[in-house]
């Protein structure tokens, strides 16, 4: 199996590196800076009003539109999301179990969807109350920008906000267009997608449909989903400002192939794992959610914003649980089912004078879920069946509620300095009904609540207008998911309720800088400390049982910069750097059966799925004829399991795209190509963390290649 170390990327990156350094100590000043605005950005993500990052003592980095669409398929989040350095996307190219994203390290231990980070849309949360989340329905295609927000400031946004990544559309008053826009590449990958912005006076809309198939590489991992993305805004409405979105995914039957051992890593990295085979491992998942976001001026000083939203989610996962595993009479079987219902309101008034600025607010939100569990088998002897819906074997109610009051001001000192200050309040109460009481079942009703108060501070100098140096902490607060809670160690039916909240205490002192309208830089070192950190205790054929590890410390830093040296060629690099460790010794299970956790695990191993260092470098280069970018990302290995047995390579990475705008009549369609992993690397995309049966490698994608094009129709007259 070839693997490429990362220690120092290609001599291509490593020369793009040697070009931003320069750049930066003597070069930037003397080159003339194309006629674009300042590369500083304007962030709301960390004191909640518009601010200059400079401003602002957090890491928060904003992908613009042009980055998030020119040249790239637009189909996740990962695409967007590699030139920001402390977030590590691993895409699993497993479309059942969503993307692993963490935030200096929060988030590592999913083994299926998102947690330990916040998500938002236009506002709206795409993360439930109990901290889980999933960005399967982000519309790539209508964003205007992506914020990212690290450190201590994320810890306002209260449970499960180890990082946040907030989405914004194009949403305003501008002439009507409309795209139609589709691609295609390897391995019967392709995306067909309209959207539509317009407006007139104070009123907009906008439109974004999509449709996405693929056959995967790994066998059993072929995937469709269609999402459908609505928004309206009443900019000059009798209430203020209002937008009005609704959001809707849907993937019907998405295969999962499963995760593969060593030894079947090795023999085939493209293979499904036997097991998803023979049980036909698929998942179905649809969401649909209603918000709206209404900004209303109260008076010179004061302003009401109210977030309103609803939704529904149905899950059906059909597992590789063995047939003898589920002969019990207290297991809940190989199919999960659920529905649930979600919603909530965050209130938030905000008092702005002349030096200071305070909102206070109050959040609440409820998830209403029905469970069942299945067997996944129907018959005996030689006519049975596997991968079907057999009989019913779990039935429960399960209810999670949170309510979140919180503060945060703004104090200005002058020209010169920035206080900022925040405390939130977090309680979250889950409570289950079981409705299943057969027998040896026994009767799993239970209840849990957790609760924390959580400071934030930061200070702000700002040296020059160009130049800004900040220091903040936060306590932040995670209590384990709904999905995490549903399972208890040893095959035990009902909710682990043993579970207890983490809760870290986050440092971070940093450096921003725009020494000139052609270059942004941003400098952080960061320190965690974390008690009761949840990590798997056991991991086997789709459930995952989960424990508390006493203290967890994560040390790093952080460094990004981007050049554009002249209108035709612009440079962008970041490097991450993170010890994260396990700070006392703790027991976790080995193979199945586990009825005690009995392996030792060490003080001083390394947090896995956290890799020690990132970086990516990239080159845009714009002669007139076409756009070229050349991407290279490198990642270092990735521990499997927190008694760091074994891990997967390394690997660095050359991404290539060219994109242009030609002329068709009146009409100017834009066509790209690209070839991702351009150099043919076998790699391992992501691991499942504690697997218990050692199938902890998810491989990634080879050289794949993809072609597309955005066609803008006429505009149609307001």
């Amino acid at each position: 199996m070839t693997t490429t170390a990362p220690t120092l990327i290609s001599p291509l990156a490593s020369a793009l590196g040697l070009l931003v350094f320069v750049s930066l100590s003597v070069g930037a000043q003397d080159a003339k800076p194309p006629e674009t605005q300042s590369l500083a950005p304007v962030v709301v993500t960390a004191t909640r009003t518009l601010r200059e990052a400079l401003d602002v003592p957090a890491s928060v980095d904003v992908i613009d539109a042009t980055a998030i669409r020119d040249a790239q398929a637009r189909i996740n989040l990962s695409e967007s999301l590699a030139k920001v350095p402390g977030i590590v996307v691993l895409n699993r190219q497993n479309y059942a179990q969503d993307l692993q994203i963490s935030s200096r390290g929060f988030g590592a231990r999913s083994s299926f969807g998102i947690r330990g980070i916040r998500l938002y849309v236009d506002g709206v949360p795409a993360s439930f109350p109990d901290g889980q989340g999933q960005a399967s329905h982000f519309p790539l295609d209508n964003a205007q920008q992506i914020e990212v927000l690290r450190g201590p400031f994320s810890a306002l946004y209260g449970n499960s906000s180890g990082g946040v990544i907030s989405l914004t559309t194009d949403l305003r008053p501008q002439p009507n267009r409309i795209e139609v826009n589709g691609a295609m590449g390897a391995y019967a990958t392709w995306r067909t997608g309209v959207n539509a912005v317009g407006g007139e006076g104070s009123n907009a809309y906008a439109i974004d449909a999509n449709h996405f198939e693929t056959d995967g590489e790994r066998g059993h991992s072929g995937a469709q989903r269609d999402t459908l993305s609505l928004r309206t805004a009443f900019l000059d409405s009798p209430l203020g400002r209002v937008r009005i979105s609704l959001n809707s995914v849907a993937m019907p039957d998405a295969q999962d192939p499963l995760g593969l051992t060593r030894a079947q890593l090795v023999a085939d990295p493209d293979q499904a794992a036997p097991l998803a085979l023979q049980f036909n491992t698929r998942k179905t998942v649809r969401q649909n959610t209603l918000g709206t976001d209404v900004n209303s001026r109260l008076s010179d000083v004061f302003s009401l914003n109210t977030t309103l939203w609803l939704g529904d989610r149905g899950v059906m996962q059909y597992q590789a649980i063995p047939v003898a595993t589920q002969a019990p009479a207290n297991h809940p079987g190989g199919v999960i089912d659920f529905d649930r219902t979600f919603g909530g309101a965050d209130l938030r008034i905000v008092a702005e004078l002349s030096s200071l600025t305070t909102s206070a607010g109050f959040d609440v939100e409820r998830m209403n879920e029905n469970r069942r569990g299945y067997e996944n088998f129907v018959g005996t002897g030689a006519g049975q069946q596997l991968g079907v819906l057999g009989n019913l074997r779990r039935d429960e109610h399960n209810d999670v509620e949170s309510a979140d009051p919180y503060v945060q001001t703004e104090y200005r000192i002058g020209d010169a300095w920035r206080l900022d200050a925040g405390v939130r309040h977090s309680t979250v109460r889950v409570h289950s009904r079981d409705r299943y009481v057969v027998g040896a079942n026994g009767d799993d009703s239970g209840a849990t609540s957790f609760s924390a108060t959580n400071p934030t501070a930061g200070v702000v100098f700002r040296a020059s207008p160009r130049l800004s140096t900040y220091i903040a902490y936060g306590r932040g607060f995670e209590t384990p998911t709904l999905t995490e809670m549903a399972y208890r160690p040893n095959n035990l039916p009902g909710l682990n309720t043993d579970l207890a909240a983490s809760k870290s205490n986050n440092w971070e002192i940093g450096v921003k800088a725009a020494p000139s309208e052609a270059v942004w830089t941003t400098l952080a070192v960061f320190a965690t400390r974390t008690r009761n950190e949840i990590v798997p205790l056991s991991n086997s054929g789709g459930r995952a049982t989960f424990q508390n590890a006493p203290r967890t410390r994560r040390d790093g830093v952080e460094a990004a910069a981007e050049w554009k040296a002249t209108p035709f060629l612009s440079l962008t690099g970041s490097i991450a750097a993170i010890s994260a460790r396990f700070d006392s010794d703790f027991s976790t299970c080995g193979p199945p059966p586990c009825p005690v956790a009995n392996l030792r695990v060490a003080r001083g191993n390394r947090i896995p799925a956290v890799p020690q260092r990132t970086a990516y470098l990239g080159l845009k280069f714009r002669p007139g004829w076409a756009d070229i970018s050349i991407e290279e990302r490198a990642q270092a290995r990735l521990l499997v399991d927190d008694r760091n047995t074994d891990a997967a390579a390394g690997f660095s990475l050359l991404y290539l795209s060219i994109a242009k705008t030609i002329a068709i009549g009146a009409a100017r369609p834009r066509i790209f190509g690209r070839i991702d992993n351009a150099l043919d690397r076998i790699y391992v995309g992501s691991v499942i963390v504690n697997e218990s049966n050692f199938r902890y490698f998810e491989p990634a994608q080879r050289r794949t290649w993809m072609i597309g094009i955005d066609w803008p129709l006429e505009a149609s007259k307001p």
